[in-house]
């Protein structure tokens, strides 16, 4: 399916998306006109909110450390169609470095022969709900293109990926017999994701990583073991056979290490897995502040899904598959990135490798009219760069301007020749296809 394109009414306020073909005639017939390039919204200069009749859309949220899948979809009776995927690339290991690095500067200066440079973190305390700045900054860019998509597209509810398991159900120690055990349930699912997050993907007797992984009991049921989820652990083939219905202690005996690395996990609280998932969690508490209805599901019924749609396995994919959905009936083919790159910063020069500034950067961030990391459209005349190049600015005080685009870098492009067709706003986009 080819990705919708937004529309917005005479007065700004979102309509129905429409199709690629749809947008097209609507701007050849001077209907509409461009108000955004990327994602791509148009706005009809006839029509308002109270002469159209809006089904509206659903948002699905996929959370995740480095990458959260955003996907727009419409949803009856429990079969979703997609309309657009995103997928968001986080900053959060730049941010860390950044204030690691800041903090090696400030220790620097205490121990060099330097002016004392008192500690001062001693005396702060942190607020309830507090999260690293890497953490937060994927919360906020998260719920920023949430509100983003409030603007563009007339959503309904929110669906969102809360924990990458079920802890409740986890606890309830559901026995795994019959089909549950062998076909692998909703219930399996749950207990494989938390089981996979636990022991690292890897075998608990041997180590093995990369192998087929079956659940094996610690304490066999023939010997009085239940099917807790503290019972259970991850077994290659071979390990899970040779066991058989051996006590651990006895399997393991010649193997202290091993032995006691799967009772450890075994005694590990199931508590633990809310720390992972805190920023999730953060994410929905913010959410259920809007006015839209949101509604939660797991890692676990994620991978159902998409196990019972035949969807591969991607971010934007995910994000669809979220919650109780009976079918999918399609996705968009291509999937719009969005990397965070930051509004540049407040420093106004370069330092060394000791902290010491060596360069002064300009205090104007604008020249003749643009900014470093706007989208524009450059039409060459002549010379080295002649012809048409559009990309990201790079803007220089003499006004001979870099253009990075798909292509490469062009250099030493003068601003006359420059167009404006986006203001930067703290991300770079890309469109690659979905997988299939």
């Amino acid at each position: 399916m080819h990705p919708v394109v937004f529309v917005l009414d005479a007065q700004g306020r979102p309509l129905d998306p429409c199709h690629p073909a749809r947008a097209r005639k609507l701007l050849a017939s001077g209907r509409a006109v461009v108000a955004r390039h990327t994602p791509f919204i148009i706005r009809l200069k006839d029509r308002t909110v109270d002469q159209s009749t809006v089904g509206g859309a659903h948002v699905g949220i996929d959370p995740g450390s480095r990458h959260t899948g955003i996907a727009v979809f419409t949803s009856h009776d429990g079969r979703r169609s997609g309309l657009y995927a995103i997928q968001l690339d986080h900053r959060g290991a730049a941010i860390r470095d950044k204030l690691a690095r800041r903090a090696a500067y400030r220790r620097g200066r205490r121990s060099r022969n330097l002016r004392y440079r008192a500690r001062r973190f001693n005396n702060r305390t942190r607020p309830q709900g507090w999260l690293a700045p890497s953490l937060r900054h994927r919360l906020d860019t998260t719920l920023s293109w949430i509100d983003r998509l409030t603007r563009w597209v007339p959503l309904r509810a929110v669906h969102v990926e809360r924990v990458a398991f079920d802890t409740h159900q986890l606890s309830a120690g559901k026995p795994l017999s019959g089909v549950e055990y062998q076909q692998g349930t909703l219930a399996g699912y749950e207990i494989r994701q938390y089981l996979l997050a636990k022991g690292g993907r890897r075998c608990a007797y041997c180590g093995a990583g990369g192998v087929p992984l079956n659940i094996d009991h610690i304490r066999p049921r023939s010997r009085g073991g239940s099917d807790r989820v503290s019972n259970l652990t991850l077994a290659c083939v071979p390990c899970n056979q040779a066991k058989d219905n051996l006590p651990v202690q006895e399997f393991l005996a010649g193997k202290p290490d091993a032995l006691a690395r799967v009772e450890a996990q075994a005694k590990a609280p199931l508590r633990d897995a809310a720390a992972v998932n805190a920023t999730r969690w953060a994410l929905w508490h913010a959410l259920t502040a809007t006015a839209l209805p949101v509604h939660t599901g797991s890692g676990g019924r994620t991978k159902w899904n998409r196990s019972r749609t035949g969807a591969p396995k991607s971010h934007s994919l995910d994000a669809l598959h979220v919650g109780h959905l009976d079918q999918v009936t399609g996705w968009p083919g291509t999937v719009l990135i969005v990397t965070a790159t930051g509004r540049g910063s407040y420093a106004r020069t370069r330092t060394d490798k000791y902290g010491f500034p060596r360069l002064r950067l300009p205090r104007l961030k604008q020249v003749h009219g643009f900014r470093t990391g706007d989208l524009v459209r450059a039409r060459v005349p002549s010379g080295t760069n002649a012809g048409v190049h559009t990309g990201r600015v790079a803007v220089r005080t003499s006004g001979r301007f870099n253009l990075t685009t798909a292509h490469g870098t062009r250099q030493g492009i003068g601003y006359r020749h420059v167009h404006l067709l986006q203001r930067a706003d703290g991300y770079a986009y890309t469109v690659r296809g979905e997988e299939s």
